[in-house]
């Protein structure tokens, strides 16, 4: 069964619709990275059913943030119980382990040397001013660091996250749940 990296991004917000109302928040893009094809994906609103036959078939979903974000946002387009497909969600490793969240960016910048390519609520601005590459590219941009960062926690067994006080220094977290053979 193939491993998929999940990442969606939305045309409206939880500022606009209220908090934790998943019901209300539209997709605008959804962005995969599929090891068993060796490609990335994005798929538009209007293709979020091709969306659905991948992640059907996926052995493992990989994302950051999938479990309390992207998959209550995905689990009214399909006719699957999305929460069924076995995942590991690097946020939520992290702070079952540290009591504590860090966001993709920082993570991302302390452990591979790159960030984000914008901010998370500027991706529905990107949708409604029509600026559909810049949205592909950057939901795109986030499967590439959370299947790079997925892979260097594989590899090597634990990721550095910042401390929360002092932005300059990084303590490591072990992360088991990513040396077991899935």
């Amino acid at each position: 069964m193939d491993t998929i990296v999940l990442d969606i991004e939305t045309k409206n917000t939880f500022i606009e619709v209220g908090h934790d109302n998943f019901d209300a928040l539209e997709i605008s893009l959804v962005g995969l990275y599929s090891y068993g094809q060796d490609k990335f994906f994005h798929f538009h609103e209007n293709e979020i059913k091709e969306a659905g036959e991948i992640l059907r078939n996926a052995g493992l979903l990989v994302g950051f943030a999938i479990s309390r974000f992207d998959l209550p946002v995905l689990k009214k387009h399909f006719n699957f119980d999305i929460f069924s497909i076995p995942r590991i969600d690097i946020l939520d490793e992290i702070e079952i382990l540290l009591g504590r969240r860090v966001g993709l960016d920082i993570l991302a910048k302390t452990n591979l040397g790159f960030g984000k390519n914008g901010l998370s609520l500027e991706a529905p601005v990107l949708y409604r001013e029509g600026r559909m590459e810049e949205l592909k590219n950057y939901c795109l941009n986030d499967v590439k660091i959370t299947k790079e960062l997925y892979e260097l926690a594989k590899n090597q067994g634990h990721l550095m996250v910042p401390h929360k006080e002092n932005k300059g220094e990084a303590i490591r977290v072990d992360l088991p749940i990513f040396s077991l053979s899935l």
